[in-house]
């Protein structure tokens, strides 16, 4: 099994004939340099799809941390690095990275790219206690392509990565030290990318006077990219990433929905089908995530003399099963065909989007009646949920409007600024509050099937009427909310 660690670091050219600033001024302490000669070779497709992706696949001899290593984009300046051992293998990346990696490459092959060797000096800066805030790297760099031609460059380049102990703000003040020195931020993200000449695909820029479909293109590859990020750690079965994973697509299908007049509806509709399916299979695992957390947060609140027997054994048998099948489900879908011809779809979609002559107007202009129209779906349909009470169905669909509505919101908020803002929060707290009815509706015939004839019964009856109170506390504040929402104008 790969290991997993997060480095947070930051890149710089250096002119060969460059110093160092005196390391010792920063933290009060710098030990070193030591050195180490490395050697490392990069996978990827023939296209370079996962350095386009931010992705780095390698093989490194040398240093106190080699093997290979699969390195995932993580928020600004940070990567989470995913770690196995060296092994036999030489021309295949072990199955326990390369599967990682499959919403890029989609069944291509993973061959070697680039060679690269580093000479490297490295510095420690540590506090007065001795703890690690942050290491400084001078590496002198010769690398060269593979594959059907070659080329052949060197360079010097800095790295300072924060250990365990250290800040972003140590981030900022070691590169104020360096600029003084003439070393200067990095074009380049990664080796690989200035060996290959080729850049981390970051989407769309908006400008200050954006078009409609300006906008919501650089949404749409907003989420793919999300999507494309929580697949691994889907995979992996990291906590929190399959609703992560769901949200991306949920958001995606929602942005082609409510702006269909933008980007051609009609010439999508097989992609928001195809969005739908993917977000019901991760939906399966997520909606027993949720139920399993609900049950273990409510038995915890209650009163100790009033959970009889094993309660919390009892939701380990039932749901343990359920959640392993789920996840086998899940990532056997994200190995499938399909799942490779939707992000085919989705690729093709940013790559030539089928924009219509509405696209091409001002953002502030268009957006604002389209991000109504979703608010007049919620209107609807919370007059029609207030106006029914013998069934839930209504409040769930008031629940799946103001999610649309949220997510208009949402993606208009770049361009429409503040107004957006305060809408899609209002949005927020709708879709919460039926969210927890409807999350209540579907726990109750769970609860009446865990304590049917078992030792437990008692306490599971508690839950499910605390389940039966939160459905009636959630109904009644939702006029409320309501009303703060319609006070919200673009």
């Amino acid at each position: 099994m790969a290991t997993s660690v997060t480095e947070t670091e930051r890149k710089y050219e250096a002119p060969s004939d460059a110093s160092l600033p005196d390391l010792t001024e920063i933290t009060g302490v710098a030990t070193g340099p030591e050195e180490f000669d490395l050697e490392a070779t990069y996978f990827d497709t023939d296209d370079y799809r996962l350095a386009r992706a931010g992705v780095t696949l390698r093989r490194r001899v040398g240093g106190d941390d080699e093997g290979w290593h699969l390195k995932l984009p993580a928020g600004e300046d940070s990567r989470q690095e995913l770690r196995v051992p060296l092994g036999r293998a030489v021309k295949k990346p072990p199955k326990d990275l390369s599967s990682l990696v499959r919403a890029h490459t989609r069944g291509g092959d993973l061959s070697p790219v680039a060679e690269i060797r580093t000479n490297r000096r490295r510095w420690q800066l540590t506090n007065g206690k001795g703890d690690m805030l942050a290491e400084v790297v001078d590496d002198v760099v010769t690398a060269q392509t593979m594959g059907s031609s070659t080329k052949t460059t060197s360079w010097r380049e800095i790295e300072v990565e924060l250990g365990e102990n250290g800040d972003r703000a140590l981030l900022d003040t070691v590169e104020r030290h360096l600029g003084d020195a003439g070393i200067v931020p990095s074009s380049s993200k990664s080796k690989l990318s200035q060996v290959i000449g080729v850049k981390r695909d970051s989407g769309p820029t908006l400008g200050k006077k954006p078009t409609a479909g300006d906008v919501v293109l650089a949404y749409l590859y907003e989420q793919r990219a999300a999507l494309q990020n929580q697949d691994p750690r889907v995979r992996r079965d990291e906590d929190d990433a399959v609703h992560q994973m769901r949200v991306a697509t949920r958001r995606m299908r929602s942005a082609l929905q409510a702006f269909g007049k933008i980007v051609d509806r009609e010439q999508t509709r097989a992609l928001t089908d195809e969005l739908k399916w993917l977000a019901s299979v991760l939906g399966s695992s997520r909606d027993l995530e949720v139920l399993r957390m609900r049950f273990e947060e409510g038995l915890h609140a209650l009163p100790s003399e009033l959970v009889l027997g094993d309660v919390a054994a009892r939701l380990t048998r039932h749901f343990a099963p359920l959640e392993a099948k789920a996840h086998k489900d899940s990532v056997a879908a994200l190995n499938s065909g399909r799942y490779f011809t939707l992000l085919n779809t989705i690729d093709t979609l940013l790559t030539t989007p089928p924009l219509t002559s509405s696209a091409s107007g001002k953002a502030k202009d268009v957006l604002p009646r389209l991000v109504e129209k979703a608010r007049h779906r919620l209107d609807v349909r919370v007059e029609e949920a207030l106006a029914t009470s013998d069934s839930d169905e209504p409040l769930h669909e008031a629940r799946k409007a103001a999610k649309r509505l949220r997510y208009s919101a949402e993606v208009a908020e770049p361009a429409l600024g503040k107004h957006a803002k305060a809408l899609r929060k209002r949005a927020k707290d709708v879709q919460t509050l039926l969210g927890d009815h409807q999350d209540s509706v579907v726990a109750r015939p769970v609860l009446l099937e865990l304590g049917r004839g078992d030792e437990n019964g008692f306490t599971f009856g508690l839950l499910y009427g605390k389940e039966v109170e939160l459905a009636h506390k959630t109904e009644a504040a939702l006029p409320a909310l309501w009303h703060k929402l319609s006070k919200e104008h673009l």
